[in-house]
């Protein structure tokens, strides 16, 4: 295939029905009753590759910007881990899809 030059050629993700490109995004809130434990054990509890360093990270984040994304990618699974997530205490921003 060839190209008109001073042309960038995107890398296809998926057809529009495939979820690509409109990941839902799973955010974790700061709050003032959440230990930088507490938050890490539940990341990784819940957030499938989170590891205890990983949530100690995330939590960090968290405290310092007030927010984190946590985990990105189809609803159904967002949604579950939002679930998982708030069930656990957790302070949760709503589902965003972006």
């Amino acid at each position: 295939m060839t190209t008109e030059p001073g042309t960038i050629e995107l890398p296809r993700v998926g057809d529009p029905d495939s979820g690509l490109g409109g990941a839902w995004r799973v955010i974790v809130l700061n709050d003032d009753h959440n230990t930088f434990d507490g938050v890490a054990q539940t990341l990784a509890r819940v957030i499938p590759g989170v590891t205890m360093d990983q949530g100690m990270a995330i939590a960090n984040q968290i405290h310092n910007t007030g927010q984190a994304i946590v985990w990105s990618g189809p609803k159904e699974p967002a949604e579950f881990y939002w679930e998982q997530l708030n069930d656990a205490g957790l302070t949760m921003a709503p589902l965003e899809q972006g």
